[in-house]
């Protein structure tokens, strides 16, 4: 059996490479749906509770919602390895 030696700096870069890949596509959604409709979340929102009856917009908005909350969790995620200390491993 070998041993393998790696550093805190390099699993955290991994980690954090990790958290890259899946935040691309969807900040690249996000996009899509800001040009489609011209605004930003924010005010999406606001569109979709003065016109609740608009389904697709409807659609957009939890699907857009769903992207927002999953980013969010994401960057907060890679800060979190960003500043950390100390690196525990688990089988």
């Amino acid at each position: 059996m070998s041993n393998l030696e790696i550093s805190k700096d390099e699993i955290k870069d991994f980690k954090k490479l990790s958290i890259i890949e899946k935040l691309t596509p969807l900040k690249e959604y996000v996009k899509l749906l800001e040009k489609k409709y011209q605004c930003n979340f924010e005010e999406l929102e606001d569109k979709v509770n003065n016109d609740p009856e608009n389904f697709e917009l409807w659609d957009s908005y939890i699907e857009w919602k769903a992207y927002q909350e999953k980013t969010n969790e994401l960057t907060k995620k890679y800060e979190e390895i960003e500043h950390a200390d100390s690196i525990r491993f688990v089988e």
